[in-house]
């Protein structure tokens, strides 16, 4: 692995002499080695060194699914993750008679496995490199705010495309606001299979009641496999195709881990913003939050609603209900947080002494004295059509077919320009298989009552815009006006929906993948009424996108800078914000003390707390075949997962790893990089670390490899499957 560290030493390290926070950090593996002396007073007795070797052991079994984090823990290219992570493709092979959502799925040789759908993907990362002054070095200063942006798009670009000659799939990652850029290549893999995943009652024990919450009885873990040609090289599904050879693969240690044990987890977190400005936050406090909140439940209610009417309504909504249920709750933590728990004071006060710092010396005052203002100026600019421009997404988020009417025409707009570099990020050539995969994976939840009911909630919405925030577009074709009363915006939303679902073919596979194929003349002649529609809309889109790259040409003057004050403030080694981008973070498995009211979590959970839930009704319901299992066990027999200290099995613990969305299928390893578990969650009063980091409270939920071994092997007949990870089942 080639990666070069000038840049990351000279901006990431300023000092040693201020203490990092308790196992705070998202670290970049090549950040690891600068952190022996704290890992091995934590017991680490490994070489630091192996984790910035993407393609050793342990980080060369690490891989995304775009989202979710998983990991090969087998030379057959086996792959953990979570359960949650799995559920479109449960959903993409379910039916009302055969529903695997709630049953779950075995498959008992490879020819069983299922296909996961089009656009279902397994990333392996192979470099990293520095390309920070390719990217953002010797700029013009006379360039204007969209002049900038348009030279770091065309330089990410032909970054891009020089390194997937290679036949990667690459990417280039910011990171610090701006201040660094890496060049990212992956291994890209499109042929992947479902091989396991439990029963709803286990894989999502607890339901929302208990999400985000400790104790937690969870078995979130479901299993795929990567396929490939039989050339070895990276195909599209065919039945001719083989497992995949990883290079590494994780070792399971089927004895778990300790109370005081150091816990790695790699994963690709998804993003947390504390480098934001406190008017950044506050605005999230004051309208992000509450709004998603309010919105997502009544969307919520809306789905559930339909999904009583009709099974197969249900199954089709699934996948976005489990979306819109964990966001939802993860918000109303992250506002307790940042207000009830003070943590917005707390990031106001440390800009204040930011700003006094900066004023404390003249060569400072030069060099950022003018970034928190500009800002602010930023952010306020962003806040005066942000009820319009949200309102706008979640249109084309609401309905699968606007989405594909909107998708085909921005794509026949790319298409037409003579050069690829020309074209928008996510049209280019390199996005097009990509984008048919979408519009193809989008069946598998598309029904037009859902696409419907979700537009008609959105629209009143709209509807009910000020008059200096209309969206045009859409007032001209609904028959919407400003200051119409309620009963008449209803009757028109109404009928308008009526029409558009009457008036479209969309709903048709085959006639939403056409469209990809024609030219914006074509398309627009299609007279569609989603066409119709999304060529409403459309004016609006293209003009939110130009202001958005002019803020970010603007930004990117300013923003660097206030990185790099925000760095040199703190000294010590710091770790970037969360991108997405692969990361290592570490802790201790550790109870916490003092909970709530005097409450204390202990660092293991076991079966004993599956028994007690149970009730057999809604999210407590147990399978039959486990609470078997677990009385068998209870009436004298044995199993080598049991834990004498716990006198059962253990299901879940708690570690302080920093973790985050898209940390989910994480592996979680001891400190001889096995595997010993599957990073899940994070707990509610603690969600807001993704904006100010707790290192007391904090803490995250795994599931332990114990309860998996036990359950695979002792509950649903998986033993081949733990015969692969090269586990035995019986006590040694």
């Amino acid at each position: 692995m080639k990666t070069t560290l000038r840049t990351l030493a000279a901006v990431a390290t300023f000092a040693t002499a201020l203490p990092l926070a308790a196992d705070e950090g998202k670290w970049m593996p090549q950040q690891i080695p600068a952190l022996a002396q704290k890992l091995r007073a934590l017991g680490f007795e490994g070489d630091p060194q192996a984790f910035a070797d993407l393609t050793g052991q342990p980080m060369g079994a690490i891989v995304s699914l775009g989202g979710c984090t998983a990991s090969f823990v087998s030379p057959d290219a086996l792959i953990a993750t979570n359960h949650h992570c799995v559920t479109g493709a449960l959903q993409y092979n379910s039916t009302p008679e055969r529903n695997l959502l709630v049953d779950g799925f075995l498959a008992k040789t490879r020819e069983d496995e299922l296909s996961t759908g089009p656009g279902s993907k397994v990333w392996v990362t192979v470099s990293v490199n520095d390309v920070t002054e390719q990217i953002s070095g010797k700029l013009d200063a006379k360039l204007d705010d969209r002049g900038r942006y348009d030279v770091i798009e065309r330089r990410i670009k032909e970054r891009t495309n020089a390194c997937e000659a290679g036949g990667l799939r690459c990417r280039v990652a910011s990171y610090f606001e701006g201040l660094q850029y890496f060049e990212i290549a992956q291994l890209e893999i499109p042929d992947v299979r479902l091989v396991y995943a439990p029963a709803e009652g286990i894989g999502n024990f607890g339901g929302e009641a208990d999400n985000w919450r400790w104790p937690r009885h969870t078995g979130d873990w479901s299993f795929y496999r990567a396929y490939v040609g039989p050339d070895g090289k990276p195909a599209p599904f065919a039945k001719a195709n083989v497992p995949y050879k990883p290079k590494r693969w994780l070792a399971v240690q089927p004895a778990g881990v300790a109370e005081g044990d150091l816990v790695f987890v790699t994963g690709y977190p998804g993003r947390t913003q504390r480098l934001a400005t406190h008017e950044e936050v506050r605005e999230a406090v004051s309208w992000t939050f509450p709004r998603t909140i309010r919105t997502f439940q009544e969307q919520i209610d809306v789905l559930e609603a339909l999904g009583k009417q009709d099974p197969a309504l249900k199954i089709k909504a699934a996948n976005r209900v489990q979306g819109l249920n964990n966001t939802l709750t993860n918000r109303k933590g992250m506002l307790e947080g940042l207000v009830q728990g003070g943590l917005l004071a707390e990031k106001q006060e440390r800009e204040k002494a930011l700003a006094a710092w900066i004023a404390a010396d003249p060569a400072r005052q030069k060099e950022y004295g003018d970034v928190l203002n500009a800002l602010a100026a930023l952010q306020a600019e962003t806040e005066k059509t942000r009820e319009r421009d949200a309102v706008l997404g979640q249109l084309f988020a609401a309905s699968a077919m606007l989405n594909g009417a909107h998708t085909a025409h921005q794509l026949s707009i790319e298409k037409a320009k003579r050069l690829d570099l020309e074209r928008e990020p996510g049209y280019q050539q390199r996005d097009w298989s990509r984008i048919r995969e979408a519009q193809e994976r989008a069946q598998r939840s598309l029904d037009p009552r859902l696409d419907g009911a979700l537009l008609r909630y959105w629209m009143r919405h709209a509807a009910a815009l000020p008059a200096d925030q209309r969206i045009a577009g859409l007032d001209k074709i609904a028959g919407l006006t400003p200051g119409m009363a309620q009963a008449d915006t209803d009757k028109a939303i109404d009928a308008y929906i009526e029409r558009l679902l009457a008036d479209t073919k969309l709903a048709d596979k085959d006639v939403r993948l056409g469209l990809l194929d024609k030219s914006s003349a074509e398309i627009a002649a299609t007279r569609d009424s989603f066409v119709d529609l999304a060529l409403a809309l459309d004016p609006l889109f293209v003009a939110n996108r130009d202001a958005s790259k002019r803020r970010m040409g603007r930004a990117s003057r300013v923003r660097p800078r206030y990185a790099k004050a925000l760095l040199a403030e703190a000294g010590g080694l710091v770790s970037p914000d969360a991108n997405s981008t692969l990361r290592v973070t570490y802790g201790q498995v550790k109870r916490r003390e003092n909970a709530k009211d005097g409450v204390d979590w202990r660092a293991f959970t076991t079966l004993a707390g599956i028994e007690h839930k149970h009730t057999g009704e809604g999210e407590f319901d147990a399978p039959d075949a486990q609470l078997a299992a677990i009385q068998a066990l209870r009436a004298g027999g044995t199993s080598r997962f049991v834990v004498p200290a716990l006198g059962d099995v253990p299901v879940n613990f708690l570690s302080t790893v920093d973790t985050t969305g898209g940390n989910s299928g994480s592996p979680t390893l001891n400190g001889k990089g096995e595997f010993v578990g599957l990073l899940f969650d994070g707990t509610y009063d603690t969600v807001a670390s993704d904006y100010d980091f707790d290192a007391v409270r904090t803490r995250s939920i795994h599931a332990d490899v114990r309860y998996l071994l036990w359950t695979m092997s002792e509950v649903d007949g998986a033993a081949h499957l733990v015969a692969e990870m090269g586990v035995a089942t019986a006590r040694p």
